[in-house]
């Protein structure tokens, strides 16, 4: 999976379709992600402890191929590719803009 916690993405299929957000968490086994503000899901909390139940809203994990990542120079969904720097270093790359993502 090549996304990292807080990069910025956009949702590109689903019922938030066109949505954007940062990554929260990964999930790599799953290959899913959290996105904040997408998939929001309500969970009931049951009473413990002395404190109230509640229902809670929070986001659910979506599918890794259902994000793209915005591109810093047109603001748009992108792939990702990997090149190496002068310094010998892996980096991600915009597909659409060539711009380093790291």
């Amino acid at each position: 999976m090549n996304f990292k916690t807080g990069d910025k993405v956009v949702v590109i299929a689903g019922k938030d379709k066109g949505k954007e957000g940062l990554i929260k968490k990964i999930l790599r086994a799953d290959n899913k992600v959290v996105v904040e503000g997408v998939n929001m899901i309500k969970k009931h909390i049951k009473p413990a402890g002395g404190n109230a139940g509640s229902i809670e809203e929070m986001e659910a994990p979506i599918h890794a191929s259902n994000v793209m990542i915005i591109d810093p120079k047109t603001k748009k969904g992108t792939r990702i590719g990997h090149t190496v720097d002068k310094n010998g270093k892996k980096i991600r790359i915009s597909k659409k803009s060539n711009e380093s993502l790291d």
